[in-house]
């Protein structure tokens, strides 16, 4: 039988038809057929590249992988994300490019039978056969950009600075240090985000809104949305959380989103650090805290921080030759949220009843190192 024909039925029998039966029949014609193997990993080429149509990227396969199998399979799958790349005829984008140099990869070497890896492998195809379509990133706005999405500018001078602050800041075990650096790191970000919104007005620039997706990993993926939604909104983007996928897209402009990566990483670190501080404390009071505690803390950790962010952005004043380049991206921003998701529903904070995690996440919250926006006169 040809390797093709050993490939056709391994898949007749494995991937259109979810029994377990199934499954170790394919994976044991693909076993008994080491001469498929070079078949097999064309056609899983074939299905990343059909992912790449339906509107998927690099780091969001992995992300989906991680989350319905394990992580040997996140492995297969960088593996043959990284070979498709090699064949990919679509100029990609550094966004992209980037994504494919950080996914996880499994050496052929490092298998433990061939027909685990055949199972494996299979259980993998499977997946991304039943991958629905996305909202498609790379078609941004700009006509005539490159297929992949916008070429992203080399990081600035700026953004290195600030992602050091950043870094000293949640490592530090002093408080008062923390608040200075994380204050300059915000202070630096304004200032980024200001200068480039009149240096691309100055410039007739017509570049309109990128769009991202930030993993929103679990545990408690609800409460973290909310904070990420809460930071997208203080750096004039938008947000929208998809629950199934474990990913928020992100809407705005370049140097704005990337102030959003920055601080909503901060932030997590920051109140993943703080709240097991305070779990600490609560043991040591002799009182247990438990699954619903965590959650209470951090919803209330993200409700906080989204006051204090709208609050401090109300009272920041905004010179009046720059209210109408702001304006014009805000509204840019709307049209391209629109576009994305022409429907959008809301969902409700679940597990948030424990008085006590509610109490300590705001505490938290408070303590965080968060200032609003500085604009430049």
């Amino acid at each position: 039988m040809s390797t093709s024909g050993t490939v056709d039925r391994a898949f007749r029998s494995a991937l259109y038809d979810t029994g377990d039966d199934t499954l170790d029949t394919g994976a044991s014609l693909l076993a008994a057929d080491p001469a498929a193997d070079a078949e097999l990993a064309r056609r899983g080429e074939d299905l990343v590249a059909s992912a790449w149509q339906r509107g998927w990227q690099p780091a969001d396969v992995v992300r989906v992988v991680r989350r319905e199998l394990d992580e040997t399979h996140a492995r297969l799958a960088g593996s043959l994300i990284r070979a498709q790349a090699l064949r990919d005829g679509r100029v990609r984008g550094a966004r992209w490019q980037a994504q494919v140099a950080g996914l996880p990869t499994s050496e052929a070497a490092a298998r433990a039978d061939r027909f685990s890896y055949a199972t494996a492998v299979l259980e993998l195809y499977r997946l991304l056969l039943r991958l629905p379509a996305l909202e498609p990133l790379d078609e941004a706005a700009g006509a005539g950009e490159p297929p992949g999405g916008r070429e992203r500018k080399p990081e600035s001078r700026m953004l290195g600075r600030i992602r050091a602050l950043l870094a000293k800041a949640e490592a530090t075990g002093f408080p008062e240090e923390a608040e200075a650096l994380s204050a300059k790191a915000q202070e630096l970000m304004a200032r980024h985000s200001v200068d480039e919104a009149l240096l691309a007005a100055r410039a007739a620039v017509t570049e309109g809104p990128d769009a991202v997706r930030i993993g929103v990993d679990p545990p408690y993926e609800q409460a973290k949305a909310v904070l990420l939604d809460a930071v997208a909104a203080a750096n004039h983007c938008r947000a929208v959380w998809n629950e199934a996928f474990g990913f928020s897209t992100v809407v705005g402009f370049a140097s704005d989103l990337e102030a959003v990566e920055l601080l909503y990483t901060s932030l997590l670190v920051q109140a993943t650090g703080a709240m097991t501080r305070a779990e600490a404390a609560q043991r040591a009071g002799g009182r247990k805290r438990t699954k619903t505690f965590r959650q209470s803390f951090l919803a209330a950790y993200a409700h906080r921080v989204g006051v204090r962010l709208a609050a401090a952005a109300a009272e920041v004043p905004v010179g009046e030759d720059l209210l109408p380049v702001l304006a014009s991206r805000e509204v840019a921003v709307g049209e391209r949220m629109d576009r994305l998701f022409p429907e959008t529903t809301t969902t409700r904070l679940r597990g948030v009843s424990d008085a006590a995690g509610w109490e300590e996440g705001s505490r938290a919250a408070d303590a965080a190192q968060v200032r609003g926006r500085k604009r430049l006169p």
